[in-house]
């Protein structure tokens, strides 16, 4: 892998008269980096602005507002958590976050498999707390989502597959996450979010001022993530290394904020029963992960319960469909979410 994060611009795609040939150059950023800055996407610079400026103003409320909705409330494990909630691989992770998820109708509590308990509502503040907040994310989820979209039907085109093949595979009901997250200067020896894959598809990330995320090289050495002014910077998640057979590869990264720092990701995701089975691609895909230890060998971020068993952090098994992959990721990082509303799963 280069030491450097290649850049891919939507424009290319969108008046390409080689769409094979664009296709091919997404496949390779994929494959050997696993993070690419995407340039030329068409979100509106005026949206984000405002969007972000929403965001530091819900994290300069007071904690006593900010508990009304604290993620401990939430069975759905949907809502803001302060400084320290959350664990990677056991670790403290030193940010404070908003998450948020599309909404469906709950299932009962006991549902089984119980993957199923992420479905349900995000908690909301009373509009009249911070005035078009509620709206602004809402168009956060429907702006991301259509470049996450459009990326998805290059990668099928790429992959060999019909252009709608992996929209299709998403299912009836598609669950996305969006994090909203404000870090403080990271203390020495910590990290704010520790080495770790995204649990899921596709991720899309904006940082708003100062820079902090790092990208693992294969070598060992970290690479700065410093996109282009008014890049979104989108990275392989461990759902669409499974599915391709490790020919994409989830590259492991990490923040370390040396100053204050916000920023907000979305998690493209499918239907929580979505199976996460080998696509059936051309042979040369398979040829290439054999050919390569490093996507031959890539592994999966560890379950709690292999955490605390000593297992390695990334050298896991996928799960079967994504709901799993995603329960598994909320059972490891929101122990204490688990206990107050599942007692006993962990």
């Amino acid at each position: 892998m280069p030491h450097r994060i290649p850049t891919f611009s939507l424009a290319e795609w969108r008046t390409a008269t080689d769409e094979a040939g664009v296709a091919d150059r997404l496949l390779e950023m994929c494959h050997g980096v696993g993070f690419f800055f995407l340039t030329d996407h068409g979100v509106d610079d005026d949206f984000l602005a405002g969007y972000f400026r929403l965001l530091e103003e819900f994290f300069g409320l007071p904690e006593s507002t900010k508990s009304l909705i604290d993620k401990r409330r939430s069975p759905h494990f949907r809502g803001w958590e302060r400084v320290g909630a959350e664990l990677t691989n056991n670790r403290v992770d030193y940010r404070e976050q908003l998450d948020l998820s599309t909404e469906h109708p709950p299932h009962p509590a006991d549902v089984e498999p119980a993957y199923l308990r992420l479905d349900g509502p995000n908690q909301w503040l009373p509009e009249a707390v911070l005035p078009g907040f509620h709206a602004a994310v809402d168009g956060f989820f429907e702006r991301m989502g259509a470049v996450a979209w459009e990326l998805m039907e290059i990668m099928s085109v790429g992959l060999g597959l019909p252009r709608q093949h992996l929209r299709t595979l998403f299912g009836e009901r598609p669950l996305s996450l969006v994090k909203l997250i404000s870090y403080p200067r990271t203390p020495p020896g910590e990290a704010g979010v520790n080495a770790h894959h995204d649990a899921g598809f596709l991720t899309l990330l904006l940082q708003h001022g100062a820079g902090g995320l790092q990208a693992l090289a294969p070598d060992g050495a970290w690479i700065d993530v410093d996109p282009p002014a008014g890049a979104i910077i989108v990275n392989i998640g461990e759902m669409l290394q499974a599915m391709t057979g490790n020919y994409f590869v989830a590259c492991t990264h990490r923040v370390i904020a040396n100053e204050p720092r916000c920023s907000s990701a979305y998690f493209h995701g499918p239907d929580l029963r979505t199976p996460l089975a080998p696509l059936a691609l051309p042979a040369r895909f398979a040829e290439a992960v054999a050919a390569s230890p490093r996507h031959r060998d890539a592994g999966f971020m560890a379950k709690r319960d292999e955490l605390l068993e000593g297992r390695d952090d990334i050298a896991s098994d996928s799960a079967a469909v994504f709901g799993q992959q995603m329960w598994n990721y909320y059972v490891r990082s929101y122990p204490d979410v688990v206990e107050a509303h599942f007692p006993g799963t962990i």
